[in-house]
């Protein structure tokens, strides 16, 4: 088995291996520059496809992700009460922007809708 540590110049001189550091140093490293791991699973039978399947898997701290334009949290209801909030508003503007048109539309009605 061969070392594959580099050798660094000079008569006598001892292989010098790859640097180490503790997991939490590679850890805040991946979150501070970000890791992407992309790959494709694809299944043919007879020339036909059958099912293609494409992974991405973007690795980053919240700010590193921002940077790279990525915020889809921020705007999911399901994961953030400001993204529902904010679509609970917008539902409750077009429904009473559609009662309004019933109202203009039927002034018979437009003391029971507003």
């Amino acid at each position: 088995m061969t070392d594959v540590g580099t050798w660094p110049a000079g008569p006598g001189a001892e292989p010098v291996g790859p640097p180490t550091g503790s997991l939490a140093d590679l850890l805040e490293r991946v979150l501070d520059k970000g890791i992407v791991i992309a790959g494709d699973i694809k299944i043919d039978l007879l020339d036909i496809e059958l099912l293609t399947i494409r992974l991405r898997l973007f690795i980053a701290s919240v700010e590193t992700a921002k940077k790279a334009g990525i915020d889809w949290w921020e705007t999911d209801p399901a994961l953030s009460s400001r993204a529902a909030r904010d679509a609970l508003a917008e539902e409750n503007a077009r429904l009473r922007a559609r009662l309004e048109a019933l109202a203009e539309a039927d002034p018979d009605t437009a003391e029971v809708v507003r």
